[in-house]
Formats: C-alpha cells, structure tokens, sequence
C-alpha cells in the first residue's frame, strides 16, 4: 500500500513539472507607483495580466495598445505569450508598467533587439512621480492664502 502511494507522488510532481512553463525571458517594468513583473514564453501572442486577458483587464483600447508597443516595434507580434502581475498605481501607470517590462523581457530574450526598442523609446524607465506634500502647505506646491493684514 506505502509502495503506491508513493509512486501516486512522483506521478504528480512529474506532471507538475510538464505544466511548469518555461520563461524565455522576465522582465520588470515600473511607472509611477505601479510596478509589473513579466514572463515571457513561447506560444501564440496571448497575453495575461494578473489572470485575466487583455482586452478584460485593460478595457481602454488605447492601454491595450500601449501594452503591445514593444512587439510592434520588434516585428514579433503573435510570437509569444505573456504573462504579467501587476500591481500598484492606476489603469495607465501600470499599462505602462507592462509595456517597460515586456521590453525588457524581449532584451532578456534577445539583445539584439534592444537598439530598437531603445530608440522607440521603451528602454527608459518614466522617472516622472507625484510630488510630495510638504508642512506648512495645502499641497506639494499649493501654498495657503496669504493675507497682509
């Protein structure tokens, strides 16, 4: 009985590892607060954020379109899936996010595609952040109204 159990085991683990997918290429991309990490892997353009498609997660066609950007650029649209977690931020922090990690996925990839993405402009991380509130005032820069007397 112990004899079966066990072989009922190693029957799982190496099914388990079958359905482990291999990742040709990981990334991170970050924008504001928002912060996505990426795996890329072969199959047919599909692309997954946090467990849903796309199209469900992004419902803005445009940050559908942001996300692709970096397979436009490198003629490789449809080549491979992509699966993504994202968190932190808003809607187009984090399609942004998604689009710094795919590119550095792909250079993980290949480095031979990294002088085009670059001059696309998707290598940079966006440094722009929110501005913090200081002491003294209603916001990072709105000061209180002054009165003279």
């Amino acid at each position: 009985m112990a004899t079966k159990k066990t072989s009922e085991k190693t029957e799982a683990k190496a099914v388990k590892k079958e359905q482990k997918k291999i990742n040709l290429g990981t990334g991170v991309g970050r924008r504001k607060t928002a912060v996505a990490r990426v795996y890329l892997r072969e199959g047919n353009g599909e692309i997954v954020i946090n467990g849903k498609k796309v199209g469900e997660y992004f419902v803005d066609a445009s940050n559908v379109a942001t996300v692709g950007q970096p397979f436009v650029v490198t003629d490789t649209v449809g080549k491979y899936n992509i699966l993504i977690n994202v968190k932190g931020g808003g809607i187009c922090g984090q399609a942004e996010a998604c689009r710094h990690g795919i590119a550095r996925a792909l250079v993980d990839m290949d480095a031979a595609l990294k002088p085009a993405l670059h001059a696309a402009g998707l290598m940079t991380r966006d440094p722009r952040m929110v501005e913090r509130k200081k002491y003294g005032q209603r916001g990072a820069r709105r000061r209180f109204q002054f009165s003279k007397r």
